[in-house]
């Protein structure tokens, strides 16, 4: 089972002290964490997609190849890849040049965001979202799968012969989670095409998730990829952790009370109780997770939102080796001891060439693409004939 963190790299003014960091100063800390977190042998980081403030997030790719150069090991994810808003093109390109970049140790959470206002200032209407991240997903999935890709939709320009360079590395897209909270219909495309569901449930609780999860697991099934537990699946959750609970509680009720996400909402004691956020000791965090696989079944990635509500860098790298040294060990170890043998492990790039190249033989990685035409995509010589 992976385990790992994600960030929105929200920008919220530490209520204990009054001060607000700095974009740059921002940017260095999730640096940061995401280093810290491969060295406390965490499997996954994964960074949002957001266009307006307080988020610095607008360039995913930018920011993981970053991480990819000064790290070694550690997965390189979104938490969401804006799928709507975002040419599907664009994501054939950026993620396959991310991938070959940092040897495959890449995979996406593909998402239509929480921002209305994202719509419009990327051109497109939210009243098509979902017909948006259908039919840009379709595209996404034959630009990595197919060499030359004739199409023609609704939302974007026709596309004729086009090849996505560079293509996949070992001829291996990057592997897909769909992202969503709420959207039968998100759960229903991961389960078409086999890819996984990610339900992010950090504000919901387990009752709305084991519904969704359990959509998907169905529909999985139904589509002919494997048995129902077998499909692929991952959770969100939050922690605040000290030595004991009430240390935990009283450092972390000033942020939670005074965080955008949270403020003038339930109780900390109503929120912890209703959702997977857990302020306390390890032994508390991981007696909770330890039971969400009894909701939602046997699952392959959990990962962890540490650093928001304003908290010190400081604290975060704490919160972030407490997750790596203290509970992940124990919840790894439980959570794989009970695990049937055929409920597959997360997906890796290894793994996913593994699978491939049982299927159709060794890829084959001599380049075979022919300086086209930029505007029909043929030769100049074929056009002529």
């Amino acid at each position: 089972m992976q385990f790992g963190i994600f960030t929105i790299a929200d920008i919220t003014r530490d209520p204990t002290t009054g001060r607000v960091p700095t974009e740059h100063e921002r940017l260095k800390t999730m640096i940061a964490e995401a280093e810290l977190a491969e060295q406390v042998g965490l499997d996954a980081f994964a960074l949002g997609e957001h266009h307006n403030p307080p988020f610095v997030t607008s360039s995913p790719t930018t920011t993981l190849a970053y991480i990819g150069a000064r790290t070694e090991k550690i997965i390189l994810s979104t938490a969401t890849t804006l799928i709507t808003t975002n040419d599907p093109v664009k994501i054939a390109e950026d993620y396959a040049m991310l991938q070959h970049l940092t040897e495959g140790r890449v995979d996406l959470v593909m998402g239509r965001g929480n921002t209305g206002p994202v719509y419009p200032w990327f051109g497109q209407d939210i009243r098509k979202g979902l017909e948006l991240a259908i039919e840009n997903y379709e595209l996404l999935h034959r630009l990595w799968r197919e060499d030359v890709v004739d199409w023609q939709g609704e939302f974007r320009t026709p596309l004729q012969q086009f090849t996505s360079t560079p293509r996949p590395l070992d001829g291996v897209p990057p592997f897909v989670w769909h992202g969503s909270i709420r959207s039968p219909q998100i759960a229903e495309q991961a389960a078409y095409y086999g890819d996984g569901f990610f339900h992010n449930n950090i504000f919901w609780p387990m009752s709305h998730t084991k519904q969704m999860v359990e959509l998907y697991r169905r529909r999985f099934e139904h589509y002919g990829h494997g048995s129902a537990k077998q499909a692929i699946v991952g959770l969100g959750g939050q922690a605040f952790m000290r030595k004991d609970s009430q240390a935990a509680v009283a450092e972390f009720r000033p942020y939670f009370d005074s965080a955008p996400v949270y403020g003038g909402g339930p109780s900390l004691e109503d929120f912890t109780a209703q959702t997977p956020l857990v302020v306390g000791s390890p032994d508390q965090v991981i007696e909770r997770y330890l039971t969400m696989a009894d909701h939602v079944g046997d699952y392959q990635r959990q990962l962890f939102l540490m650093d928001h509500a304003g908290l010190p860098h400081q604290t975060v790298m704490e919160q972030i080796e407490l997750l790596g040294t203290e509970v992940v060990p124990v919840l790894r170890r439980e959570l794989d001891a009970r695990r049937p043998a055929d409920v597959p492990d997360a997906p890796t790039h290894a793994s996913l060439v593994a699978a491939a190249e049982a299927e159709r033989g060794a890829f084959d990685p001599t380049y075979r693409f022919e300086t086209g035409d930029n505007w029909t995509g043929l030769r100049a010589e074929d056009a002529r004939e």
